[in-house]
């Protein structure tokens, strides 16, 4: 369960009568618990708790222990059980207590607690969210309205839609979403005061609707209208008595039909409902994201997870602008002169989000530069002075419609919310209505608008006056808002969308982009669209872009087909933060791995890489240049080589059946060939890709080479299998099966080592601390999912179970999902090895040996298990330790400090190397220069 089922299920708990009895159970289920774990704790299977009360206790081990007291007694049940030796015995994270009256809980190792009446035990779910697995919690309590108020909101955008299924279409989408629009700003005004009388739009509707709800369309219908009629044309337009105590809003978000979808009576009640909730709580930096799911039918099932949490986005925003004004108004202190020049300054920055969403960027920009200001003017002395820095600097496009229009009443309440903290109520009420009709929110797709022409950068001219703010999407606004031209910055969090993934019209869109400049482009994700215009962008305009990605356009292929073509723009990367998990509200989800990458072509000299150390701290290292794999090193472009650049052995690929399952076998099928122990010496072999390397399946393989063709062929079973791959290849498609049917008693490779041979897997899991390479005999081999080194000496083991080794393809080689992605051409043969003594290969030889001995002495446990992160045995670790401490000081003579610094010397190394033997790499001109 997400954030917003659990809160909406909580909801329906408080409103129920309360069940002594049942209340633990309900409570616990609420929060996700399966059925079959409540029989358990029902049953008292795996109910440890040791309350003697008269319902009992529920406790569930490491999560909670939940009682119900007699009726007063709330607070010494809640000592009870927090002194109680089963709490500690099992590890518990919560205690519970409530007579149905009044509700206290208290986490246990922070020592927060909640005090509240029974029914309003709800407004804190936010609380409670680590019951269900949910860690970013912290975030979640602050904006536990926004998740509250969405949850409303779906459930009445739902049941509207059950009744007027015709406004779920595409041709009414646009106007339910608008209506929905209106909605939310109509619970905002009645609550902060934007309408005369709190609560005047819920009362009105409760007040002026039947019971029945019959005319309730009507009610809100005329509601609307009033709000996009001036009062001195109330009389004219026929505007009812009862609606004339609306203001004239105007603005665009009134304008147009004001139809309404009928109600029935629950969609009424979840109406009036969501106008009981205080909306004065509303965060729009958060809230928005959560909401734009509610009108999106792919997204709903996921409603809740849309959260972007603070922190990240200010991890690309304090290093794109807002530090430097920071540190511009440190500089200044109370000098008025240098105070109204960072004031002048920060009026004309625009801030651009060519992927908007519902504005999470563009407000978060907006409220901190209002707070900087708001500081300019108390060392002034100006208290009370309107802003200086307009909404419409802060512009976007977003593809959706509803996201769009979110995106501007969310910058709009922004804007309310920032003049009532600065400047006080009266004049923030006195200038927030009429709104403007001024458009800068574009709805339309990113990569095939002209950036520049949003911008002003062609100077047009051409001044929108439209009356749609919130009316009809504009495929290419044409904006010119008579604002002097100052500082433009790009930034946003693009749909990344590998290239797997993408749509036949997402294709198009690259295309457009990349055809003519690179042969290679559909092997890009869709995020490097965002990348290629921004840099396009800044041909033509000075600006800095940064974006979050995912970091795969940092690794891997798609480096040597992107950013050669962005450094030819003329631009570098300004800063970058390495990657980190970009969480979510889902349950269980640490969030998908990204990636901030700025790029600009005026850097500056100091250029600033952040990174997460150990600890989840933010660590900034300053350097002279940033490379395409965020490192601090020369901008080379790490591609794939034939043979490698080190004195090590080659690597091929396993062997590829092309056997339509006719020469690989599992075990049963190998025992049902009926072969004598001298014939399966002769034409069976261990095989091994992936999966069975690592998890230590069995797989076996006929293995018949030519010399013995005549023998395996007078046994009938082998026989029968052979003419099994003959016929798969004979009816193949592919013209090289159909050469091959010619020897189908074989793989297309028959490689094997005469003494042993490293296997390595293709895809390993990014959990693991080691790439897990191994040792197999001369009976066994590998197919083509896995790397062989056949009959090569075991100090090549070593460099490939190091973690230089593993930094090195995880940045280079890049990954499948999530997952480390092996290339011998790509990883193997670039990496970076100095020259290696006898004496290095002897001390390596024996560190690969440690490792295999520890290996061995916890058979039979498999790959998958010895190298679990959580269970790694101390003997292996340990032996992995001394591999690494024996290779790092071949390097620098001494441990690493860090990944950072491994790659720092890997791409030293490999920049040196590529240059003395050119033809093996690619080290730019430019980037020897920058060594």
């Amino acid at each position: 369960m997400n954030a917003v089922e659990i809160e909406s299920a909580i909801s329906d708990l408080a409103q129920q009568p309360f069940d002594q009895a049942e209340f633990p159970y309900a409570f616990l289920e609420a929060f996700g618990n399966k059925a079959t774990t409540i029989k358990r704790l029902r049953s008292g299977t795996s109910n440890k708790s040791d309350f003697a009360g008269s319902w009992g206790g529920v406790l569930q081990t490491n999560n909670i222990h939940i009682a119900v007291a007699e009726a007063g007694a709330v607070t010494q049940t809640l000592a009870t059980l927090k002194a109680s030796p089963a709490t500690a015995r099992a590890k518990v994270k919560f205690v519970l207590a409530t007579d149905g009256e009044m509700l206290e809980a208290e986490e246990l190792e922070s020592g927060e607690t909640v005090a509240c009446k029974y029914e309003e035990f709800p407004d804190h779910f936010g609380f409670f969210l680590p019951l269900a697995g949910i860690t970013t919690v912290k975030q979640v309590r602050e904006s536990s309205f926004d998740i509250r108020a969405t949850s409303r909101l779906n459930r009445l955008y739902v049941e509207l839609l059950k009744d007027n299924p015709g406004w779920g279409t595409e041709e009414q989408r646009h106007e339910m979403n608008h209506f929905m629009a209106r909605l939310i700003f109509c619970f905002f005004a009645e609550d902060t005061d934007i309408f005369a009388g709190s609560g005047l739009f819920t009362d009105t509707v409760s007040e002026m609707s039947a019971r029945d709800s019959a005319n309730t369309h009507e009610v809100i219908s005329e509601i609307f209208r009033a709000m996009n009629t001036r009062q001195e044309a109330h009389a004219a337009a026929n505007i009812p008595r009862w609606a004339g105590k609306f203001p004239y809003v105007n603005g665009g978000l009134f304008s147009g039909s004001v139809d309404v979808p009928r109600f029935s009576k629950i969609a009424r009640s979840y109406l009036l409902h969501i106008g009981s909730l205080d909306w004065t709580q509303i965060n729009p930096d958060i809230f928005g994201s959560m909401i734009q799911a509610v009108a999106d039918d792919e997204e709903r099932g996921a409603l809740g997870m849309h959260y972007t949490s603070v922190p990240n986005i200010l991890k690309v925003l304090n290093p794109l602008f807002l530090d430097d004004l920071r540190e511009k108004l440190e500089e200044a202190g109370d000098n008025a002169r240098k105070l109204l020049n960072l004031r002048n300054r920060m009026a004309k920055i625009r801030v651009f989000d060519p992927a908007c969403g519902s504005g999470n960027f563009l407000v978060i920009a907006y409220k901190q530069m209002r707070e900087i200001e708001a500081e300019i003017n108390q060392r002034r002395v100006e208290p009370n002075r309107p802003t200086d820095i307009p909404l419409t600097n802060f512009r976007g496009i977003e593809l959706r419609d509803f996201s769009a229009e979110v995106a501007r009443l969310a910058l709009i309440i922004a804007e309310y919310q920032c003049d009532l903290h600065y400047r006080g109520k009266k004049l923030a009420l006195a200038e927030f209505l009429p709104l403007s009709s001024d458009n800068w929110i574009t709805c339309g797709n990113a990569l095939r608008l002209d950036w520049l022409q949003l911008m002003d950068v062609y100077s047009t001219g051409v001044k929108l006056t439209a009356d749609d703010l919130f009316d009809t999407p504009l495929d290419q606004a044409q904006i010119d808002f008579e604002n002097e031209v100052g500082e433009t910055y790009i930034c946003g969090n693009p749909p990344y969308l590998g290239s797997t993934w993408q749509s036949k019209e997402q294709k198009e869109d690259l295309k457009r982009i990349f055809d003519g400049r690179t042969k290679s482009w559909k092997s890009l994700d869709y995020v490097a669209g965002w990348f290629m215009k921004a840099a396009d962008y800044g041909v033509h305009t000075p600006t800095v872009s940064a974006f979050v990605s995912t970091n795969s356009i940092c690794q891997g292929q798609q480096v040597p087909i992107l950013w050669p073509l962005i450094f030819e723009t003329g631009h570098e990367i300004a800063f970058a933060h390495t990657s980190f998990k970009w969480a979510n509200l889902a349950s269980h989800n640490a969030g998908v791995t990204v990636a901030i990458v700025a790029i600009s072509n005026h850097p500056g000299l100091a250029r600033k890489l952040f990174s997460l150390s150990k600890t989840g701290e933010t660590v900034e290292k300053q350097t002279n240049n940033i490379n395409s794999y965020l490192t601090a090193a020369p901008n080379v472009i790490v591609k794939k080589v034939s043979k490698p650049l080190g004195d090590v052995s080659d690597m091929s690929f396993g062997n590829k059946p092309v056997d339509g399952g006719h020469l690989l076998l599992s075990r049963g099928e190998m025992e049902a060939l009926g072969l004598s122990s001298d014939q399966r010496a002769h034409f069976i072999r261990r095989i091994y890709g992936s999966a069975e390397f690592i998890r230590g399946l069995e797989r076996y393989c006929l293995w018949i080479e030519d010399d013995h063709l005549r023998e395996a062929m007078a046994i009938d079973s082998i026989r029968q299998r052979v003419e099994g791959v003959r016929n798969m290849r004979r009816n193949s498609r592919d013209k090289s099966a159909n050469e091959m049917a010619k020897r189908a008693h074989q793989m297309r490779e028959m490689n094997i080592g005469t003494r042993q041979t490293i296997a390595m897997p293709c895809v390993s899991s990014e959990n693991r601390a080691y790439l897990p390479a191994g040792l197999l005999d001369n009976k066994s081999t590998v197919t083509n999912l896995c790397f062989a080194l056949y009959d090569a000496s075991l100090w090549n083991m070593a460099l490939i179970a190091s973690r230089l080794h593993l930094v090195w393809i995880a940045t280079v080689c890049g990954k499948m999902k999530t997952d480390f992605r092996y290339s011998n051409t790509m990883g193997w043969n670039t990496f970076p090895i100095p020259k290696l003594t006898d004496k290095n290969r002897a001390d390596l030889t024996a560190a690969a040996e440690n490792i295999l001995l520890a290996r061995e002495a916890h058979f039979p446990a498999t790959i998958a298990d010895l190298y679990d992160p959580e269970k790694m045995p101390d003997n292996l670790r340990e032996a992995h330790e001394r591999n690494d401490e024996v290779l790092e000081r071949i390097y620098i003579g001494r441990r690493f400090k860090n990944d950072t610094e491994r790659l720092e010397k890997l791409f030293e190394l490999y920049t040196k190397m590529t240059a003395e033997a050119p033809g093996k790499g690619s080290a730019s001109k430019k980037a020897r220069r920058k060594a």
